[in-house]
């Protein structure tokens, strides 16, 4: 499975996090927004649509910069096993709108150095240090 995930960043360069809906699997840590790249979508088409869909806001392709990824197995729930799922994450400095937790139990703006900090799901850590480094080389 491929999913995608969107580092929002404000000009001041704290992140955007949202916490994941307690109902779901790893209920209640933090994560980049994002999802599923769906059957025949390419995964920066499906980073502007799930941050329409999650956040209500409105990016261009063009505002998408490739951060990294991060690759593991993830659980299913009960009884259904793992799959194989890759994160590819984006950073993104430019939208149009104010985000809002459409499907998120809450949002937050961290430091980059703070994210890491966080509770998050497994395959979200390797991907905030992988930020923190972008951010490091982005401002040299």
């Amino acid at each position: 499975m491929v999913v995608v995930a969107v580092a929002l960043l404000r000009a001041d360069g704290r992140v955007l996090m949202q916490q994941r809906p307690q109902s779901s699997m790893h209920g209640g840590l933090w994560e980049f927004p994002g999802g599923k790249v769906e059957p025949g979508e390419n995964p920066e088409h499906a980073a502007v649509r799930e941050l329409e869909e999650e956040l209500g806001l409105d990016l261009s392709l063009a505002s998408l910069e490739p951060v990294s990824f991060a690759s593991g197995r993830t659980g299913m729930g009960t009884g259904t096993g793992t799959r194989s799922l890759v994160i590819l994450l984006y950073a993104c400095r430019e939208w149009q709108g104010e985000p809002h937790p459409h499907e998120a139990e809450a949002l937050g703006w961290y430091a980059p150095e703070a994210v890491e900090t966080l509770a998050m799901p497994p395959l979200d850590y390797p991907l905030a240090d992988a930020l923190c480094k972008f951010l490091r080389q982005s401002a040299i």
